[in-house]
């Protein structure tokens, strides 16, 4: 579930809640610092398409986001597209190790016979 719907859902599903919510928690910021920043980009491009006289063509609109790319805190924005990847990795290999460790425990003889010998 970590790896093909959210990060962290996986955990939350295996009862881990603290570690599930604290992945979670921490994608949803960077998605919303992600969203901010994309936002304010575009907002700068729409200035630089209407300082230019207001024409919307392909020129413009290239023109503007190569000047708005240079202006803008790229860094930021990377920074937090990298997180979220690293969470979403990271969810999705805590998740399968600690279901698998379940399924072990699950498995075993000692626990099947609830520590009764024959």
């Amino acid at each position: 579930m970590s790896g093909l719907i959210f990060p962290g859902l996986g955990q939350i599903s295996l009862k881990h809640y603290k570690r599930g919510a604290v992945i979670m928690l921490t994608v949803i910021f960077s998605m919303a610092v992600v969203v901010v920043k994309a936002v304010q980009h575009a907002l700068v491009i729409l200035e630089k398409i209407e300082l230019e006289g207001g024409i919307i063509s392909m020129d413009a609109i290239l023109n503007a986001t190569t000047q708005a790319s240079a202006n803008l805190g790229s860094f930021t924005f990377n920074l937090f597209f990298l997180l979220i990847g690293v969470c979403w990795i990271t969810g999705t290999v805590d998740a399968y190790r600690i279901g698998r460790r379940k399924d072990i425990e699950q498995r075993s003889p000692s626990h099947a016979s609830n520590g009764h010998s024959c």
